[in-house]
C-alpha cells in the first residue's frame, strides 16, 4: 500500500490516530467531508478492511477502529517522506532552473554543513571507514579518468564523511542537499565545461581526515565548496547563454 502516493488513506489512518474513540465508517464519512473529500461509507469500509489487512488498524468489538503501533509508524514514515519529497521539490526548483546563480544559495548551505561534518569526521572516522573512503575515490578516479559520471561516487564521499562525523542531524540534512544527486550531476557538467580540476580537493579533504587533523579537514572542505562556487560562477558568466 503506497500511502504516500493515497493521501485520503493517509488521512483516515491520522484521524483514527487523533481519536480518543474507536471509529467507524460513518464517523470517517463526516471526518473526511469536513477535510473537503465525499466518501460514501462502503467506500470508506472498503479502505479500513484495506487497512486492517495491512495490520495498521484494528477493530475494537463493534465500536469500530483503533490505530495499531503499525499504523502510527507508517503515519510517521510518511509523513517523512512527504516532507523530504518537499524538500526535493524546492531543491529541484533551485537545481533545474536556468538561473545558476540561485545554485549559490544551496553551496552556501552545504559549506555550512560539510566543514562541520568533515571536522568532525576527523575526529570520528576508523580505520575501516577510512579504507571505505579511499575505494570511494578510486573508483570516482577511475570513472573520471574513463569518462564514466562521478555523480554518484560524489555523493558516496560527502555521504560517507556527513555519516562518520557521528551527527545524525547534520547527516539528514547533507542527504536532503544531495537528494537524488541532481546538484552532483550538474556540479560535473559544470567542472568539465569550464575545465575545472576535479579530484585535487576530494585527496586533499581525504588526507586530512585521515590525517585526523579536524581544522585542516574543515579548511579544506570550505575550499572545496568555495571553488564549487567559483565554478558556478565562472560558468554563469561564460557559458548561460548555452542554457
Amino acid at each position: 500500500m503506497d500511502l504516500l502516493n493515497e493521501p485520503w488513506k493517509l488521512k483516515i489512518l491520522e484521524t483514527i490516530a487523533l481519536s480518543e474513540e474507536p471509529l467507524g465508517s460513518w464517523n470517517l464519512v463526516n471526518a473526511m467531508e469536513e477535510q473537503g473529500k465525499r466518501m460514501s461509507p462502503a467506500t470508506v469500509g472498503r479502505i479500513l478492511n484495506e487497512l486492517e489487512k495491512n495490520g495498521y488498524l484494528e477493530k475494537q468489538s463493534f465500536k469500530g477502529r483503533v490505530i495499531t503501533e503499525k499504523g502510527l509508524a507508517i503515519i510517521n514514515t510518511v509523513q517523512r517522506d512527504i516532507k523530504l519529497e518537499e524538500h526535493k521539490k524546492n531543491l529541484d526548483e533551485l537545481i533545474n532552473s536556468k538561473v545558476l546563480q540561485n545554485f549559490l544559495m544551496v553551496l552556501d548551505a552545504r559549506k555550512a554543513i560539510e566543514r562541520t561534518t568533515a571536522s568532525l569526521s576527523a575526529v570520528h572516522i576508523t580505520d575501516q571507514e577510512l579504507s571505505e573512503m579511499e575505494k570511494i575515490l578510486e573508483k570516482q578516479e577511475l570513472h573520471h579518468r574513463d569518462s564514466i559520471s562521478v555523480a554518484q561516487d560524489d555523493i558516496e564521499f560527502h555521504s560517507l564523511i556527513a555519516k562518520t562525523s557521528r551527527n545524525k542531524a547534520l547527516f539528514s540534512l547533507y542527504m536532503i542537499v544531495s537528494m537524488m544527486g541532481q546538484q552532483s550531476e550538474l556540479f560535473a557538467k559544470l567542472r568539465t565545461k569550464v575545465g575545472s580540476p576535479y579530484m585535487v580537493s576530494h585527496r586533499t579533504i581525504y588526507e586530512a581526515i585521515r590525517e585526523h587533523d579536524s581544522l585542516k579537514a574543515e579548511e579544506c572542505m570550505i575550499h572545496h565548496i568555495e571553488n564549487l562556487k567559483h565554478d558556478v560562477d565562472t560558468y554563469w558568466h561564460e557559458y548561460a547563454d548555452l542554457l
